[in-house]
């Protein structure tokens, strides 16, 4: 019996020591991939992936540096198929686990880009938080062949900007592929992606002197969200309406909003802290939403003769900053009403939550006939707690 029970510690042992690393692949066998793109050209899909080149980004500063990135495509019936045919260009396997960002050409978000994440989410080799946005006006393999300034990585420097202008500004929204997935399968609510267009001539934006000049003739920048039904875009916001989405949806940590003073002029409110909180009600088979919006901040920029020392003045300032944030906010549930019928701010959602009964009666056609018409009250409670630096602004005393 004990020579029994030896002999299968033994065994198991060597089970162990055989079994630790029977697919280890090492580093320098790997192509790694950290932004990805997604077009459909002929019927077929063009997938484009962009490579790190370890040696251009681990020279140190002062070394003559190349262009730290590749980008490799591939073009097949499938997105999986296309992934694979790049094998017979790239000389190592592609490595996904490190991807930040993917880009979907504007084309193929109008055609339906269900099938695409479909394959992102069942490929074991992809995690799902990378970010997902949409090249306006061109192909994901174009937005992927500029070159960026600051981040030698041009993924990386759209992940930055992406996230940076999120939290200080406001119009675009970060979404990450299992995001998406839950605004594709959730009731009562439509998914958005942000926007990113080539800025200047795009023939020039892969080249090196491009982006050795002190401006760039050609250069990325994020600019307003898409509007989706189910799995197809339909249109754009604007940026404007982009933040009265972002403001709806409590996605505001930071931004500036500008606000018409009591008398002739404007001055610049900085949002510093806000909450936004949406309630819904169905009274007598009518559904109806209310948005609270409650933020605090600082007078950021005054140009206008008033005169902040007074109490009164604040008062009227904080009830003109209300003014301008209902104002947003219901001009960009009109224009997505009007204009694109679905209901991307989750109202829907917020009725199933508040009243399940109701919801089954309405969810039907929610976009279509109760989305458009719904009744949407906004209010706003806005608090100034700084002034700056300096009180009273001193344009008003400049002498002639």
């Amino acid at each position: 019996m004990l020579r029994k029970t030896i002999t299968l510690l033994y065994i198991f042992l060597l089970i162990l020591c055989t079994a630790g690393c029977w697919n280890r692949v090492e580093l320098n066998e790997l192509a790694i991939s950290v932004g990805q793109g997604i077009d459909k050209e002929d019927g077929k899909y063009k997938v484009s992936t962009q490579i790190v080149i370890p040696s251009e980004v681990a020279l140190k500063a002062g070394a003559s540096s190349g262009i730290p990135v590749t980008l490799y495509t591939g073009t097949e019936e499938t997105v999986f198929e296309a992934m694979r045919e790049i094998t017979t260009v790239s000389p190592r396997k592609i490595y996904h686990s490190h991807l930040r960002i993917l880009v979907i050409g504007e084309e193929l978000a109008k055609e339906g880009i269900g099938k695409v994440l479909d394959f992102y989410a069942r490929d074991h080799e992809y995690r799902t938080d990378f970010f997902i946005v949409i090249a306006k006006e061109s192909t994901a393999e174009n937005i992927l062949s500029m070159l960026t300034t600051i981040e030698k990585i041009p993924a990386n420097n759209m992940l930055s900007s992406l996230e940076t202008s999120e939290k200080t500004w406001a119009p675009t929204t970060s979404v990450t592929l299992h995001e998406l997935i839950r605004s594709l399968v959730t009731e009562g609510k439509s998914p958005v992606l942000t926007g990113i267009e080539i800025k200047g001539e795009p023939s020039i934006g892969d080249n090196v002197q491009n982006i050795e000049q002190i401006n760039p003739a050609a250069y990325l920048k994020y600019t307003g969200i898409a509007v989706f039904k189910r799995d197809r875009m339909l249109g754009w916001l604007n940026q404007e309406q982009s933040r009265g989405y972002n403001v709806i949806m409590d996605n505001v940590k930071n931004t500036v909003a500008n606000v018409q003073c009591p008398s002739k002029g404007e001055m610049n409110f900085e949002v510093i802290q806000s909450k936004t909180k949406v309630k819904g009600t169905v009274e007598n088979g009518t559904p109806k939403i209310e948005v609270s919006i409650e933020a605090e901040g600082n007078i950021g920029e005054v140009k206008c003769a008033i005169d902040l020392t007074k109490p009164k003045t604040i008062y009227e300032l904080e009830k003109q900053t209300e003014d301008s944030f209902v104002k947003l906010t219901q001009e960009t549930i009109k224009t997505v009403q009007e204009d694109f019928a679905v209901d991307i701010f989750g109202f829907g959602d917020v009725i199933h939550r508040s009243d399940p009964e109701s919801w089954k009666k309405l969810k039907k056609d929610w976009n279509e006939k109760h989305f458009t018409d719904l009744d949407v009250n906004v209010k706003a409670d806005i608090k100034i707690r700084r002034l700056g630096k300096i009180g009273n602004s001193f344009l008003p005393e400049m002498k002639e």
